[in-house]
């Protein structure tokens, strides 16, 4: 997360050379517009996604999927990020930040919140719905949920009663271990935590036409199981990015849920010392570097 000034632009980005400035979820306030007319003014305040550009001209694109996208360009990865005093985003792409939210409150939302969403959204609205590691996307998601009148069973690693504790805070009606089964069948799952051994797990614990959904963009090889496993019409799907229409509904029902994020900011220079805290299990909710 960032607060900075934004460039505002439309059209394609160029790819930058190394070395790459980082930082996904910016917040931040627009500086300049670009030539092309833009539904954004001076003084705005917007966020950056993690889906920064598409080229709106491919088969994706023109079907509403532009998070498939073969060109797509992403935010402090193919494209500099927020860790700077200036940013240039495309301005199809950036989000406008409800009032209600500060910086630091508002930055977990452009890429946990709409990756939690769109996987809530890809799961159904079946009554029951597991979720397997409970940071970030979770505590967003388990928000928004509780908002669709769904119940919530959070699974985290075994023995982190800490994670439990904060699952059921947000209102879920079981926490537990991973290595556990839930009381009741799930109509659905979504696996946050990058295990692909989860991948057989929550398909037994889902019911017959139930769905798996995995969240993240990188995952640990997912073992092998019996088909048996999958049988029953299950369905096991991943997660890519997002739309620019998941931004809109996401914060539109974000506001009536009044969904509040749980956030620990550290400065810049702690970088290190926030990734350690992830790695660990030390932190609830999402980590924001502020620079």
């Amino acid at each position: 997360m960032c607060r900075t000034d934004l460039h505002i632009v439309d059209g394609e980005l160029q790819h930058p050379k190394l070395p790459l400035i980082p930082g996904h979820e910016v917040i931040g306030t627009v500086a300049r517009i670009g030539a092309e007319p833009s539904r954004y003014r001076i003084g705005d305040r917007v966020g950056v996604p993690w889906l920064a550009w598409t080229c709106d001209e491919c088969a994706f694109c023109r079907s509403g999927r532009e998070n498939l996208c073969d060109r797509a360009k992403f935010t402090g990865y193919d494209l500099d990020g927020g860790y700077a005093e200036f940013v240039v985003a495309d301005a199809r792409s950036a989000l406008p930040i409800p009032p209600r939210l500060g910086d630091v409150e508002a930055a977990p939302l452009l890429c946990a919140g709409l990756i939690g969403y769109r996987a809530l959204r890809l799961a159904g609205n079946g009554e029951r719905v597991g979720f397997y590691g409970f940071g970030a996307s979770a505590h967003i998601a388990i928000q928004v949920a509780r908002h669709r009148h769904q119940e919530v069973y959070a699974f985290t690693r075994p023995g982190d009663r800490r994670g439990q504790e904060f699952a059921r805070g947000l209102g879920a009606i079981w926490a537990g271990s991973s290595d556990q089964r839930p009381p009741e069948p799930l109509d659905a799952a979504l696996i946050f935590a990058p295990v692909g051994a989860l991948v057989p797990v929550a398909l037994a614990a889902i019911a017959k036409g139930g769905t798996v959904v995995c969240a993240g963009i990188h995952m640990s090889d997912i073992p092998s199981f019996p088909y048996e496993t999958l049988w029953g019409e299950r369905v096991l799907r991943s997660v890519a990015n997002l739309t620019r229409k998941d931004g809109e509904e996401f914060f539109a029902v974000a506001e009536e849920a009044d969904v509040r994020t749980v956030t620990k900011a550290y400065p810049l220079e702690s970088a290190n010392t926030a990734l350690e805290d992830l790695r660990e299990g030390r932190l609830e909710g999402a980590a924001v570097l502020v620079p």
